[in-house]
């Protein structure tokens, strides 16, 4: 269960290797948080992050997960909440794409689609089952900016985060009521591995503003994270804008 203060004892991450996870999950073992698994594709990098998590003190345990195959989400994830409750799922896997690429290659722009919006939908749904039956705990999406406006630099990823984040806000109705508290972050350009060599955005931030948002958010019980928050009202002009005058703005 939670504590007061709405830092979880358990959390199931899915998407493992997620420089913003990672973050996340540093700052609640320090504070509470007592058991992780990571889920994602077997690799080095996934092992290694267990390894720097257990130097922590948190006991963790990693899970074959792998986002493009929701057939097997189901039996998976469901053998983590056979081992007892989780106070936490954060759904962090997602990929960026190169749009260039990609709208030159459909079946790549489909690999982005199927894992920023399919996989999550599928993994969404499976981990808020597995709560709601339970009887509480969080469920943390990861989505972005990017999904708030379509632009010409990477409508293929934002419209990917912009089906997710509408998916996560109905699945929080959804499940209004039931224990279950779904939180949507929005964070912008973020400084990581999946931005490295792209020009730096306005109001960027880090791994690490980000973990600072979702425990602030979780204390809160908030359903909306912003990161930076100046990011909320930035955004709030931009989807007002006339699309002609979109089209000519360096976004």
């Amino acid at each position: 269960m939670k504590d007061a203060f709405g830092i979880p004892q358990s959390l199931l991450v899915l998407g493992g290797t997620s420089e913003i996870a990672l973050a996340t999950v540093r700052r609640l073992v320090v504070r509470r948080t007592l058991t992780v698994w990571l889920a994602g594709r077997p690799s080095p990098g996934l092992e290694s992050a267990a390894t720097e998590l257990r130097a922590l003190g948190a006991e963790v345990r990693t899970l074959a997960f792998d986002a493009l195959d929701p057939e097997s989400h189901e039996a998976v994830l469901g053998k983590v909440f056979a081992e007892g409750d989780i106070d936490m799922v954060l759904l962090a896997f997602g990929i960026l794409g190169d749009q260039a690429h990609d709208e030159r290659e459909p079946v790549a722009a489909v690999r982005v689609a199927q894992t920023n919006y399919t996989g999550a939908v599928s993994a969404g749904l499976v981990s808020a089952r597995a709560l709601q039956t339970q009887g509480h705990g969080s469920l943390v999406v990861l989505s972005s900016v990017a999904g708030e406006r379509a632009r010409r630099a990477d409508f293929i990823y934002g419209s990917s985060k912009a089906g997710l984040d509408v998916f996560a806000q109905g699945l929080g109705d959804a499940l209004h009521g039931t224990g279950v508290h779904v939180m949507v972050v929005r964070p912008g350009f973020v400084r990581s591995r999946m931005t490295v060599g792209l020009e730096e955005a306005p109001l960027a931030t880090t791994p690490e503003a980000v973990a600072t948002a979702i425990e602030l958010g979780l204390r809160r019980r908030s359903e909306t994270v912003w990161v930076p928050g100046a990011l909320r009202v930035v955004m709030s002009a931009v989807r007002h804008l006339p699309r002609a005058l979109v089209r000519r703005l360096p976004l």
